[in-house]
Formats: C-alpha cells, structure tokens, sequence
C-alpha cells in the first residue's frame, strides 16, 4: 500500500474542516431558530396575561425571578427581556412575512429592530439587509443611526443612459453618503477625503453596499503618452460593470461631468471586458444643486449619477420631510 502524498493528505484535511465549519453554522442557526420560537411563545404568554387583565408589571418581574429561582443557569429572562419578549410577538403577530424572517436573525439584531424602527416597511428593510449582508449588530445599529432605510428611497441622481444599460440599478446607489466614520474635520483636501475612504474601506463599503468590490485607489489610465487616474474604481457584482467614483470637496459644476465622462470612455475602451456592462462614474459631491444636477444630466450621454456626501449623522427628521416632499 502506498503512502497519501501530502497534497492528498492536506487536501483531506481540508474537507474535513469545511464540514466540520459547514455542520457548526447549521447548528448555530438551528439553535437560534429554536431559541427565536421560544421567546415568541414566551412573549406570546405573557401578551395574552396582560390582555385579559391576568397580569401586570409585577406578575412579569415575579416570573423573572421564579425562573432565576429555579434554574439559576438560564440566563436571559430577566423582567426587561421578558418585557422585549412581550414586544416582538406583538409587533408581528400579524405579519406572517415579517415573522419569518425574524426567525432567521439573532436575538439581539431583533430587539434592535423591533424596538427602533417605526413601520413594518422599514422593519423588513433591515430584516434583509441584515440576512443578506450578514451584519453585526454594531453595523446594524450604524445603519439605522444613518437613516439607511429612508435615503434608499430618496434615490440617486441617475442620467437617462444609466437607466438604459442598466434597469435595476435604483437600489444600487444613494443619493446620500454619510461618511462620519473617516474622522474628518469640516476642511479637508480631496487628497484628504480619498486617503481617509482607502484606509476605512471596510466602512466604506458597507455605506455603498456589498455588491461593491474594492479595485485601486488613484486607479492609473493611459491615453495616449498621458497618465490619468481615477480617484477610486469599484466592481459592481450585481450590475456587472466598472464604478469610477471622483472626489469633489466643493459644490456640484456641470464641467465636472466631461472628466467623469472622460474617465468612462477610457475604462470601456482599454479595461471593460467582453462580457462586462458598460461602465458607471459617480461624481461624489460635498454639495449639490438639485435643478443644476438634473439640467446637467438630461442630456448626459454617459452612464452617470451625482451623489453628495456628509461627514455627520444625518437628521432623520430632515430626510422625512424630504422623503415627504418628494412623495406629495
């Protein structure tokens, strides 16, 4: 009989640890599911007690402690967490979509969830960003501070091409970027704002969104004997296409679009592949005129939008009423 060569060996070892990870995670979510039916039922109870006027504050504190009594080793039913229990059943008891795909969450992503968001469309909003995107509750709590929810639905500034070549690209990019985490102060360089984004990128993409893959910054072209550099180049998986990003610390310019469309020209003609969608330029504003970016790009022929970035949590109260505005 002949020895495994060691590739054989490592290679076995190998599968044997994807298994193992594979069979740990399908635990881990069995256990949560099981753990989410249980504070469902417990909520459940206790929404019914209080109903019907069987039970008050103080019942709930005191089963609080008969279990703490009894089985000093569960811990996590304490009279606040029995209370929180109490609110998830109620807050979806009447959604059957919504009470899914809670079941696929961890606890704690959930009392974040049910306890801040005020409606079931943003609740469901961040019930699949979290599932899809796999964030902590860190990144969970960073996205609703930052009214992820609401500037999805203001939607960027698109040219007509962009929504030509690529349909569904709506959900793709925001018309707002807060940037609070690179630190900045209020007078920064471009040079400044392009350092800080590389060094955050992890950051960064989570703003942007994870269908977002991270290319070069200062990204070099050559055209001709000239060198010229984008200042950040993504890959959109999703859209299947290059997305130029250019920095500007200042208010919108409509001239600001031909070295954007300069940039786009290059990337389809010497980087595009085949099979790849042409390619996207987003023009990264610290402020924007609304009517001088839509007369700049209705007759764009480029594949562009403008957004505008700011460095501070914004104020939900001021984009409701512009989600407000722009629904009346």
């Amino acid at each position: 009989m002949t020895n495994p060569s060691a590739t054989d060996t490592q290679q076995t070892f190998s599968d044997i640890l994807i298994h193992i990870q594979s069979a740990r995670q399908k635990a881990f979510a069995q256990i949560n599911t099981l753990l989410i039916d249980l504070y469902w039922l417990v909520g459940k109870t206790i929404s019914q007690k209080v109903q019907s006027e069987a039970w008050g504050k103080g019942v709930v504190s005191e089963l609080s402690r008969y279990i703490a009594d009894k089985a000093p080793d569960i811990k996590g039913f304490s009279d606040k967490n029995l209370w929180r229990m109490k609110q998830f059943f109620e807050t979806y008891q009447d959604n059957q979509k919504l009470s899914s795909l809670v079941r696929e969450l961890p606890w704690t992503h959930n009392t974040v969830i049910f306890s801040r968001c005020k409606s079931n469309e943003e609740r469901e909003y961040y019930l699949k960003l979290v599932s899809t995107d796999k964030l902590s509750k860190r990144e969970l709590e960073r996205q609703i501070d930052a009214s992820q929810f609401e500037r999805s639905l203001i939607g960027a500034k698109l040219s007509p091409v962009v929504r030509e070549l690529h349909p569904n690209i709506d959900l793709a990019f925001k018309d707002n970027y807060v940037l609070e985490f690179l630190g900045l102060p209020e007078v920064h360089s471009e040079k400044d704002l392009q350092k800080a984004l590389a060094n955050n990128m992890k950051a960064f993409i989570l703003e942007l969104g994870q269908d977002f893959i991270f290319m070069a910054d200062e990204y070099r072209l050559q055209v001709g004997s000239q060198d010229f550099y984008i200042d950040l180049l993504f890959y959109h998986r999703g859209l299947s296409a290059l997305v130029a990003f250019e920095l500007k610390i200042g208010k919108f310019s409509p001239e600001h679009m031909g070295q954007l469309n300069f940039y786009l020209e290059a990337l389809d003609r010497d980087v595009k592949k085949p099979h790849e969608n042409p390619s996207i330029g987003v023009l990264l504003c610290r402020d924007k005129d609304d009517e001088v970016v839509e007369y700049s790009l209705s007759r764009n022929l480029s594949p562009a939008l403008i957004a505008q970035y700011q460095l501070q949590l914004p104020d939900k109260k001021l984009i409701q009423a512009k989600l407000h505005e722009l629904l009346m």
